[in-house]
């Protein structure tokens, strides 16, 4: 072996090989090429490009896109992240009424919203988030809402305050990784101020569905998943994802482990078990992918849980009667 071999299951790069059950099929269906053309049309970005996802070709088939708003630079630079990293331009005062234009062209019964960082604004970029709600109401009043935002770091609560008041249906915000890596995963964020933000979500607007999730595959122990899964319960969060983390470039934190199904299955199982009403958990799962069925599936088991809770404080009917 010469210096220039690769080490067994490595790629000439130093990474390692995708397992089978990682590997998609690259994009080229008619749908994924007019969701493409619409997005480039309308201004818009999406965190389907600009994180390399991997289920980018099954969703834009189907015409499922992530709107990615405020931009596509972002003011943080987290290790796992492909989302470009500098001083962003001026927020586009049209996004919010784009990102409706496309709900409505897509027929989109649900759609997912994020953002990049913008520690440079006054409000974290809260304020935009209002906007794309208000017009997404105005436009196509029978889609679900579902945001994901970043943490507002400094400027918590006012920002989710706003946002609750314009009414998502759905409030995402990802914890990415156990508490233990955030120094060199996460190194802007905390996680408790993660954790106290959905709870604040919680403590305006109990009916609002709360939705977080991590990566698997960094370098995290079991027992620190249990352990997140417990706090993410204590914090009232409704839905719970895990998938597998996959490095965007050489530059990225490396993958540790190439975490099997059948873990993932298993975690699956426990995080149920624990009490979430959802729980999305495969090597390919990501925060909006399904993420109009499973916001059904949601729904109904909240429905189904009050029904039940209600039945048990019910007056129960006199025999005599």
């Amino acid at each position: 072996m010469n210096d220039l071999s690769s080490p067994p299951g490595t790629t000439p790069s130093g990474r390692q090989r995708k397992p089978d059950w990682i590997r998609v099929k690259a994009p080229v269906s008619k749908g994924y090429n007019e969701t493409r053309q619409l997005m480039r049309e309308l201004n818009l970005n999406t965190v389907c490009e600009e994180a390399a996802c991997p289920n980018i070709g099954e969703c834009w088939t189907k015409k499922h896109a992530t709107v990615m708003i405020l931009g596509d630079v972002c003011t943080r630079a987290c290790a796992f992240c492909n989302v470009k990293t500098g001083m962003p331009r001026m927020v586009d005062p049209l996004e919010p009424e784009h990102t409706a234009t496309a709900a409505a062209k897509l027929g989109l019964e649900h759609i997912v919203v994020t953002s990049v960082d913008r520690d440079d604004l006054p409000d974290g970029g809260a304020g935009q988030f209002v906007k794309v709600i208000q017009a997404l109401r105005r436009e196509t009043p029978d889609t679900t809402i579902e945001i994901l935002t970043p943490d507002f770091r400094g400027k918590m609560r006012p920002a989710v305050e706003a946002i609750c008041e314009a009414g998502p249906d759905v409030y995402n915000h990802n914890l990415e990784t156990v508490p233990r890596l955030y120094p060199t995963i996460r190194p802007g964020a905390r996680y408790y101020a993660s954790l106290r933000l959905l709870e604040e979500v919680k403590s305006h607007n109990p009916m609002i569905f709360t939705k977080s999730g991590i990566m698997l595959g960094l370098g995290e122990q079991r027992l620190e998943v249990h352990q997140v899964m417990d706090d993410m319960r204590s914090a009232d969060i409704d839905f719970m994802t895990m998938g597998q983390y996959l490095q965007p470039t050489p530059k990225h934190a490396k993958v540790e482990d190439f975490i099997e199904p059948k873990t993932f299955n298993a975690y699956g199982s426990i995080a149920r078990a624990k009490g979430f009403l959802q729980v999305a958990s495969s090597p390919l799962t990501r925060s909006s992918y399904h993420a109009g069925d499973d916001f059904a599936e949601m729904r109904t088991a909240r429905e189904a849980k009050l029904a039940k809770a209600a039945a048990k404080v019910a007056p129960k009917a006199d025999p005599a009667d």
